[in-house]
């Protein structure tokens, strides 16, 4: 069964490939970074309260993501926020391939714009090994999350893993990817 090629990834094939060889002189057509898979997370805290919450943050997530997510449950008990081991406590969906490129495509060309005083996103989040994790405060800036339906605004952590061996290349990976990142302090 043939897949059409979503728009970000013809982009990344014909724009930032040539871009990064150019920049980084790769040799080995592997060698030059790409996007592996985005890991979208969201924490439901009041879960061990209110089991229905846990459901309405996986029907959001599905609906962002366009695929069902994974119930996260607790490692290890912590008795001061009165968790236990193996309590549901979130929820999460991993994405890759075409799933993949077109949620970064929402996300970079209609979600974080509609992000309230937008500047852009933080150049710093890097985690050393070429990876990327961005927090949203708001699950609303998806159109897919009808405001109606909404019992509790959630945040949501959106990690994007790339295979860029330094944080210097998965930026400008990133940035040609159409990721709009803050402008440096002058």
């Amino acid at each position: 069964m043939a897949t059409e090629e979503t728009r970000l990834k013809s982009r990344y094939r014909n724009e930032v490939v040539p871009a990064l060889v150019k920049k980084f002189g790769y040799a080995n057509v592997m060698a030059i970074p790409r996007l592996e898979k985005i890991t979208v997370n969201v924490g439901v805290g009041d879960a061990l309260q209110n089991m229905k919450l846990l459901d309405a943050a996986a029907e959001e997530l599905m609906a962002i993501a366009g695929q069902k997510p994974v119930i996260t449950r607790a490692r290890r008990s912590i008795a001061a926020f009165k968790l236990r081991e193996g309590n549901p406590i979130g929820t999460s969906v991993t994405l890759r391939a075409n799933h993949m490129y077109e949620f970064l495509d929402r996300l970079v060309s209609i979600a974080l714009p509609r992000v309230r005083d937008f500047r852009g996103v933080p150049r710093r989040s890097f985690d050393g090994r070429g990876n990327y994790t961005l927090g949203l405060k708001d699950q609303l800036v998806f159109l897919e999350v009808s405001y109606a339906k909404v019992e509790k605004i959630r945040g949501m952590n959106i990690t994007i893993v790339t295979t860029a061996k330094t944080d210097e290349e998965a930026r400008e990976l990133l940035q040609l990817m159409g990721m709009p990142f803050r402008k440096a302090a002058a």
